[in-house]
């Protein structure tokens, strides 16, 4: 079994995107499964099991999802590591992989790129308290590979200090080689550099002092034979202290061991002492404090971390903190392998530190300064690959060509200016239109994103683009997340459409099986010009004859495949995407950094600010009379909960609780009508029906109401448990009041008392600016939370903050855009094309965006 041509299967096939590569012969996955099918005899017997049964996972792996196919390359990675040792082992002498001394390079990593990037995924936090596990080297480490240059691409196990034991900790944190540990970040740092006087000592800090030693004692706790007390007293010019350090364990308790301990730091020494300082019952104290015997009080301590900056990294069960910090101690010797990537004048232009220098700097910085120059400088590798990938894949969206032009006029469109166009339209919508009407008339297709707030008018201007298409001969198509929206959508469009004598249908998955069948027969002749829908329309069925624009609503609500698939039922049609939940800036970088992006940032004129207010339970009786009172003015009241069912593990009030209450105990006198996502779509088109004609007064419902409900009477919304609610989706629920011309109003019911959720709320109370509210949501809770990490399509950074690092990536974009402007094809520059072309497919995970 040839280890090392199976190892560079599977990097080449993770560099590319967990695709399913088609070598010369085999697929990838062919190739896997016939290769560890047949293990050769020399293998354990038991090992030989394990590759077979591995194998047969591979049989299956064209059809397994992204994150399936990772993990399963990551199991196998493991395994053959494993079996490479065992096998390596049975050989006399210090033989690696197929009889050769040294690990083979990686071709295709040979130009310096970093590993997977995405190390933030395996992130957990380390076990504060614990004692630090015993320093000496793994026993089982073979010397004979320490004298030797250290290899990039050589296994973690063959490091000093590191041997076969210690290699397969690390390799669950997917640690295999030297270069994996090097770019396997620090989560955060620990200052001990910081020196002051015992005097000076304030709580919250984390500090170094030096001082000689007044006594010590060490001993087993009264109370827990298997714990041990480590105390000593310190004095220096200004005071003295107490510290204890504590250490869990049967070996602790010794004698020996403790006499030891005694003998190292006996009275009259010089000791340094780093930790973070707390109050005790003694006064100042350290909390479990680093310590070192010093030559002097002069002298630099030995120690990684006694007065350094300390690397805290991301640990799972089983993988102690000091194992990682060695492990990377003795990588760092092959530091000056990594080759650089970027230009010197682009580094200099940017004040970017070497590759060299940021990667020793995240580990172990000399100083704060340090350290911010090596975070800077990944993070801008981070940014500048990503907005290189995103705007070399816009240059050659534009150079693709499409005979799909539209005309921006005709008398289709005067039509309906003159003859069906409610109202004037805002000076943001026809700045808007501009840029869509000149997009259709060029032969580049169009690929542009639309952001507007709840009731910016988005809607008339992607109707307007959509006329557009049908008077020069082609058809359109409306994609909607949910039935309720697309609903929405296809009634504003029949009352339009009707007056323009065209057809329009609807199609769902609750559309009939004989309408289905003629809408697909219309559809295919060029007899019907607009389809509305849901993920219906991506069906394969569904088959246009001339598509020459797509509309998706609210398309952050659709999968990179759903998207990609309805695109596809043309011949590169003109793509206008909506959304009503503005993001900020640096996520519609990150996210559509290859698109265009106009905004629609006024509302209709007439438009009345809703009253926000947060309202804690106390005040329920206050806020039923409210309703009371605008029932009576024939307004009607939205209840908004986050559960259908009640839950026995969170105490929150449910939809069908509350409705229940609602109708029987406290308005029996009105109609109370109920909504939520598990209805059947007949239900649900019922209870929103009965909502718009007024027949129900108050719709209790979960957030299936967020988008597509459309009731201009609603004068009124309860949120209850608004602090479980992210500010963005409390501003789109609000968004369904306040759309007719009386004043509206939006409850935030909370009985929190975190200081944190209160603050959030507050924004809602003074903003009612989605792009502001959006960009305190991204503050409080993380790109993740706001967009919803099922298909946010964000990419998972290491170490870039899109909060944190806003200015870097600007800087990272207009870096990509004057380097591709410089020379699109990046010949100029092969390391960096190369890094574009592994780091890109990693980011993005070998999918399409947007």
């Amino acid at each position: 079994m040839e280890f090392s041509r199976l190892l560079k299967a599977l990097q080449v096939e993770a560099d590319n995107g967990f695709n399913d590569m088609q070598g010369k012969q085999y697929r990838f996955s062919e190739f896997l499964c016939l290769s560890l099918g047949q293990p050769t005899p020399e293998i354990p017997r038991d090992r030989r099991q394990q590759l077979r049964d591995l194998g047969s996972k591979f049989s299956d792996y064209r059809h397994l999802g992204f994150a399936d196919r990772r993990n399963l390359l990551a199991e196998a990675r493991q395994l053959l590591a494993q079996t490479q040792k065992y096998r390596a082992a049975a050989v006399p002498g210090p033989i690696a992989a197929e009889g050769s001394t040294t690990p083979k390079p990686d071709p295709v990593r040979a130009s310096g790129r970093s590993p997977q990037p995405a190390i933030s995924a395996i992130a957990r936090s380390p076990q504060p308290g614990s004692p630090p596990p015993s320093q000496s080297p793994d026993p089982e480490s073979p010397p004979s590979r320490s004298k030797g240059p250290i290899d990039l691409d050589q296994p973690i196990q063959f490091l000093p200090g590191i041997g076969p034991k210690s290699a397969d900790r690390l390799a669950k944190l997917n640690l295999f080689t030297v270069r994996d540990i090097l770019y396997y970040y620090p989560r955060d740092h620990i200052d001990y550099a910081k020196q002051i006087n015992i005097r000076d000592l304030k709580p919250g800090d984390t500090v170094t002092i030096v001082g000689q030693l007044k006594s010590c004692n060490c001993f087993t706790s009264p109370r827990n034979s298997k714990l041990t007390i480590f105390d000593l007293t310190l004095r220096d010019v200004s005071g003295q202290i107490k510290l204890s350090r504590f250490y869990m364990g049967a070996r602790f308790s010794s004698r020996g061991w403790q006499e030891n301990q005694k003998r190292q730091f006996a009275p009259g020494a010089t000791i340094a002492a780093s930790g973070l300082v707390k109050e005790s019952k003694y006064g100042m104290t350290l909390d479990n404090p680093e310590l070192e015997v010093l030559e002097s009080a002069d002298h630099d301590a030995e120690s990684s971390k006694i007065g350094k900056i300390v690397p805290i990294y991301p640990l799972t069960e089983g993988v102690p903190a000091d194992l990682v910090r060695r492990s990377v101690v003795a990588a760092l010797v092959a530091v000056g392998q990594l080759q650089e990537t970027l230009p010197e004048g682009l580094r200099r232009q940017y004040e970017l530190s070497d590759i060299q220098s940021a990667i020793a700097g995240i580990h172990f910085p000399d100083s704060t300064e340090a350290l911010d120059a090596a975070r800077k400088r990944l993070v801008f590798d981070e940014f500048f690959y990503l907005q290189l990938g995103l705007l070399n894949r816009r240059q050659q969206q534009q150079e693709n060509r499409t005979s799909i032009v539209l005309e921006p006029t005709g008398a289709l469109l005067t039509q309906f200016y003159d003859r069906v166009l409610p109202f004037t339209l805002t000076g943001a919508q026809d700045r808007v239109l501009i840029d869509i009407l000149g997009d259709l008339q060029k032969t580049i297709p169009m690929n542009r994103l639309v952001q507007g707030d709840v009731g910016s008018g988005k809607t008339i201007v992607a109707v307007i683009a959509l006329l557009s298409a049908i008077q020069s001969g082609y058809q359109g198509a409306l994609m909607a997340p949910t039935e309720v929206l697309a609903e929405q959508h296809y009634r504003k469009l029949v009352h339009w459409f009707n007056q323009l004598h065209l057809p329009v249908e609807l199609l769902t998955g609750s559309t009939k099986v004989a309408k289905r069948r003629e809408i697909h027969r219309s559809l295919q002749s060029g007899e019907l010009p607009l389809l509305v829908g849901t993920h219906a329309l991506i069906e394969d069925p569904v088959q246009f004859d001339r598509l020459g624009l797509v509309v998706i609503d609210e398309q952050h609500r659709f999968g990179v495949q759903q998207r990609a698939r309805l695109t596809q039922k043309g011949d590169n049609p003109h793509v206008l995407t909506m959304t009503a939940t503005p993001i900020p800036r640096t996520m519609a970088l990150t996210l559509h950094g290859d698109l265009d992006v106009s905004q629609i940032d006024e509302l209709p004129p007439g438009r009345k600010a809703i009253k926000t207010t947060i309202v804690t339970p106390k005040k329920r009786q206050d806020v039923y009379d409210m309703f009371r009172r605008e029932i009576a003015l024939g307004r009607q009241i939205y209840v908004v909960l986050p559960l259908v069912d009640e839950s026995e593990k969170l105490d929150l009030k449910s939809a069908i609780v509350t409705h229940q209450d609602l109708q029987t105990n406290v308005f029996p006198e009105y109609q109370v009508g109920l909504l939520h996502g598990k209805l059947s779509s007949a239900e649900k088109d019922a209870a929103i029906t009965a909502f718009r004609n007024n027949e129900t007064h108050i719709l209790v419902s979960t957030t299936v109401v967020e988008v597509g409900v459309d009731v201009p009477n609603a004068s009124v919304m309860l949120i209850e448990h608004a602090e479980r609610f992210g500010l963005s989706q409390l501003h789109q629920l609000r968004g369904r009041v306040g759309r007719g011309a009386e004043q509206s109003f939006c409850l935030l019911m909370s009985a929190s008392r975190s200081e944190v959720s209160l603050q959030r709320l507050q924004v809602l109370e003074k903003s009612q600016d989605g792009f502001f509210i959006s960009e305190m949501d991204l503050r409080f809770r993380g790109p993740g939370e706001v967009l919803g990490s099922r298909q946010s399509g964000l990419p998972d950074f290491a170490l870039a903050s899109l909060v944190e690092d806003q200015d870097v990536l600007e800087v990272a974009r207009d870096a990509a855009a004057q380097a591709l402007a410089k020379d699109p094809t990046l010949e100029k520059w092969p390391a960096m094309k190369a890094e574009l072309a592994y780091r890109y497919t990693r980011l993005l995970g070998g999918a399409i965006l947007t």
